[in-house]
């Protein structure tokens, strides 16, 4: 896997994913600071939250359709040097509106990153590796949420919450010139091993997008990442601000303790991958996707029972543990989704269909955060948000059991001369 011309892309991807969440989570841990500087209600704040998803699930599809036309290296080095320049932009903001407009711009730019991640992982590495590759670059992401709080939170509070949010600009604008000078869109000739699962009959004919959109295996593992991304977004979000608010913890504190889940997460993510793919090389008499749905139902299931109980619990030691233990369940499905969509899917559309999958996952992005708001600001707790998110990923680990299959592609569904299993 660490060969000498995969290794400049793992380490770049990685670090995409530690400036992506560095970024990301910055809001939250500044949301105290921020929601009294601009006199901003629980809803209000829910709102803003949910903005960015607005722009971020768009362009979790345009982003993936991008890598697939134009390569994964121009769509990252483009969507990096815009997020980077409008998370700087959160520092200009002088209230309710410029804010949310400013998190949707913001968004947008991120929006293309886990397709593209995919579309390179597909492009440099064989389907045995894949997982594991997917899993260990995704892993930059919940470090970035790791450092992310004592970064913003000692920063907002020796300097102002304004400051941190131009410093971490400037890290991605550096990122994305390293980008652009060392990474090649594609290995010189196509290094690896044979792939674990191949179609049958290779198709003479390009599959259509559109076949693969309407498939109930393409949907409905986008469902499980829908639940998957509910309860990141609960967390990504609102555990700051429910340390502070429901727990009563200082700025300072909180800005420490936030950096637990995230160290789990980071573990959990980074061992996805290899689970996975440990998992099917036990039990590859039953197939790839069998191995994928395993981990991912258990895992989801754990992390459902986890974040609803930690709803319940009286003291902060026992919910920030639970917290924490969530989130490593969750991590542990990370790089699965992405996967399935490796098994399933012809090399020509992964990138489209991967960002067709985050496009829907990530609408728990602008329901979840808002929705959180509304019901912390009618109920006066967060116990009811953290019910939610453990019910939907519940329901969404049962149905992945029922519904993903392999995709079979029929010679009457799209235009290619034979039957192709996928």
């Amino acid at each position: 896997m660490f060969t000498k011309e995969r290794l400049p892309v793992i380490i770049l991807l990685f670090l995409a994913g530690v400036i992506n969440y560095l970024d990301r989570s910055a809001l939250s841990i500044a949301a105290p600071f921020i929601q009294d500087d601009l006199t901003l209600s629980a809803t209000q704040m829910g709102l803003i939250f949910s903005s960015f998803s607005v722009g971020y699930a768009i362009f979790n599809f345009l982003g993936g359709m991008a890598s697939d036309r134009y390569g994964a290296k121009l769509t990252l080095f483009v969507a990096m040097v815009v997020w980077s320049l409008f998370s700087g932009a959160v520092a200009l903001a002088f209230g309710f509106v410029s804010l949310m407009i400013i998190r949707i711009l913001f968004g947008m730019g991120e929006g293309p990153l886990s397709a593209t991640i995919n579309k390179m992982v597909n492009n440099w590495f064989p389907p045995t590796q894949r997982a594991s590759a997917i899993g260990l670059t995704n892993s930059g992401t919940p470090l970035g949420g790791a450092i992310s709080g004592p970064i913003v939170g000692m920063i907002a509070i020796a300097f102002s919450w304004k400051v941190s949010f131009v410093l971490i600009m400037i890290i991605g604008l550096i990122w994305a010139i390293c980008w652009f000078k060392f990474v090649k869109d594609k290995p010189a000739k196509r290094m690896g091993d044979a792939p674990a699962m191949k179609t049958e009959v290779a198709p003479k004919e390009k599959i259509p997008l559109t076949f693969y959109l309407k498939q109930k295996t393409v949907l409905f593992t986008a469902f499980a990442f829908f639940a998957y991304n509910y309860i990141l977004f609960f967390f990504l979000t609102w555990f700051p601000s429910y340390l502070v608010e429901e727990r009563g913890l200082s700025v300072k504190s909180m800005s420490v303790i936030t950096v637990i889940p995230w160290i789990l997460g980071f573990i959990g993510l980074a061992a996805g991958g290899f689970v996975s793919d440990y998992v099917f090389k036990k039990v590859a008499r039953k197939g790839v996707l069998f191995s994928r749905k395993v981990v991912l139902v258990s895992c989801l299931f754990a992390s459902a029972v986890c974040i609803g109980f930690a709803g319940l619990v009286t003291t902060t030691v026992s919910a920030v543990t639970l917290v924490a233990l969530s989130v490593f369940f969750l991590y542990l499905t990370g790089a699965i989704y992405w996967a399935i969509v490796q098994d399933v899917v012809d090399q020509q559309n992964v990138g489209s269909v991967g960002g067709f999958m985050h496009f829907l996952a990530n609408t728990a992005g602008i329901i979840g955060p808002a929705l959180t708001g509304f019901i912390v600001d009618k109920t006066g707790t967060f116990s009811g948000a953290f019910l939610l998110a453990g019910g939907l990923a519940i329901f969404a680990s049962l149905a992945v059991i029922r519904f993903v299959r392999p995709i079979i592609v029929k010679k009457s569904e799209v235009d290619i001369e034979d039957t192709v299993t996928y």
